[in-house]
């Protein structure tokens, strides 16, 4: 059974930072993709960050780009994500996600989810 499991969110000042972590079970993940999304009521989910278990190689949407940065801890089974300058916009809740490295967008088709943590940001 695989297991996703964010931790992490919180309140802080527009440009603050957080770091939100996934920790993930269930079976190995060298050969996935773990990514983040975030969903803010009302709005579409949007892709956040990704990285590639096996290798470290990481991709990120123009959005978010040199204020967050994704990376994983092979032996505590965990990904963080780690958000910097935060701003109001930011405010979401934010979810960790998992899929086989098959060769899709970076930011499509994840297969497993966790149940999200809340981020918000005030101005």
């Amino acid at each position: 059974q695989v297991q996703l499991v964010e931790s992490g969110g919180g309140l802080v000042q527009a440009g603050g930072s957080l770091r939100l972590s996934c920790a993930v079970s269930g079976r190995t993940f060298s050969g996935y993709v773990m990514g983040w999304f975030r969903q803010a009521p009302g709005k579409k989910r949007d892709f956040v960050a990704a990285i590639r278990w096996s290798g470290g190689f990481t991709y990120y949407p123009d959005s978010v780009k040199g204020r967050f940065t994704i990376s994983r801890d092979n032996a505590k089974n965990t990904v963080y994500l780690q958000m910097n300058s935060l701003k109001p916009e930011d405010t979401a809740a934010y979810y960790c996600a998992a899929k086989l490295a098959l060769g899709s967008r970076w930011e499509d088709n994840y297969d497993y989810w966790g149940q999200g943590t809340q981020v918000t940001v005030s101005a």
